[in-house]
């Protein structure tokens, strides 16, 4: 049965999820179409400009990303506070990159004196759009039409070009935020279209590595890692990076079909600070997917009331 979103998306529960978007029937997102004998490669740089530009506007970061032959994943993170630091001129000037503007609020952006009534109109509006720039649903909606609107006027076409709306999961700890993070990065080496992190194209794993080798403190437009901060909510992922990509590579080597045996012993540091051993790391990553809420058992009985829920489900990662 389909869950109200309000059910689903809740920033007093946590402001991580993990979203998926598949197209319909046989429609291609990107990549080859055997049958079709057509390539559709150039739509994963419409995808992932679009993704990136609606995150430089939205107070929205983008912590992961993954795009595939006809699906996509991201993994999201609302900035609240952001959105109420924005003065009135900003979230006017956020909203309208990706909007035509009223007559109305034109003026306002130019300056031209308003009534009373009229200032009273555009504050109105504005609250509305700052409320929006922290909104995944509205995100995930100004993504996908643009895309499907794209992909059918290249295809000569009408009709829906995604199967439904967007699927998201809550990530309600630290370890099914890391969990989902590289469930998503490594997209491309689970599905044999690539061999290694970094030769994954339209990955955020492969930005992060790129910009590492240029010596730049984090990817353009990527939520930047914080490292291990005592803080309850760092300004940035709380993991170090090159933690991160440790663990993406080792992960990566365990779920290769021709990499099957013995797992490695020196495990990942990461994975002893979040609390896993190694095959139940590997146990949950796969199962990423499960559920509408990730978390430890304490994580999902805490949020159930924030996102109005009574039952315990989800997927219930364990805690040594």
């Amino acid at each position: 049965m389909t869950k109200a979103r309000s059910s689903l998306i809740s920033i007093d529960a946590t402001p991580y999820y993990h979203c998926v978007s598949r197209c319909v029937r046989r429609s291609f997102l990107c990549g080859y179409d055997e049958l079709a004998q057509q390539s559709y490669e150039h739509r994963r740089g419409w995808i992932e400009e679009r993704l990136l530009a609606l995150a430089g506007a939205f107070c929205i970061d983008v912590c992961a990303y993954a795009i595939m032959s006809n699906h996509y994943h991201v993994v999201l993170h609302i900035d609240a506070n952001k959105a109420k630091r924005l003065t009135q001129y900003e979230v006017v000037e956020r909203w309208l990159a990706f909007h035509q503007g009223s007559s109305l609020m034109k003026r306002f952006v130019q300056g031209d004196e308003l009534s009373e009534v009229e200032v009273e109109r555009c504050s109105d509006i504005i609250e509305a759009w700052r409320e929006r720039l922290t909104s995944i649903s509205w995100f995930m909606r100004l993504l996908n039409q643009h895309i499907a609107s794209q992909a059918n006027r290249e295809d000569k076409c009408t009709g829906h070009f995604w199967e439904s709306r967007f699927k998201s999961q809550a990530l309600l700890d630290e370890k099914a935020l890391a969990a989902a993070m590289a469930y998503v990065d490594l997209n491309p080496i689970r599905a044999a279209i690539a061999e290694t992190p970094e030769t994954s194209e339209h990955t955020s794993v492969k930005a992060r590595i790129a910009s590492l080798r240029k010596e730049q403190s984090t990817a353009p437009h990527l939520f930047p890692f914080a490292g291990n901060p005592r803080e309850p909510m760092p300004e940035g992922l709380p993991f170090r990076l090159m933690d991160y990509l440790e663990l993406v590579d080792w992960t990566g080597r365990q779920s290769r079909e021709d990499k099957r045996g013995k797992i490695d012993t020196r495990t990942p540091e990461i994975l002893n600070r979040l609390g896993f051993d190694s095959d139940e790391w590997l146990d949950i990553y796969a199962q990423v997917e499960k559920g509408t809420l990730v978390g430890t058992e304490t994580s999902i009985k805490d949020a159930l009331p924030l996102l109005g829920r009574k039952r315990l489900c989800g997927l219930r990662i364990p805690v040594s």
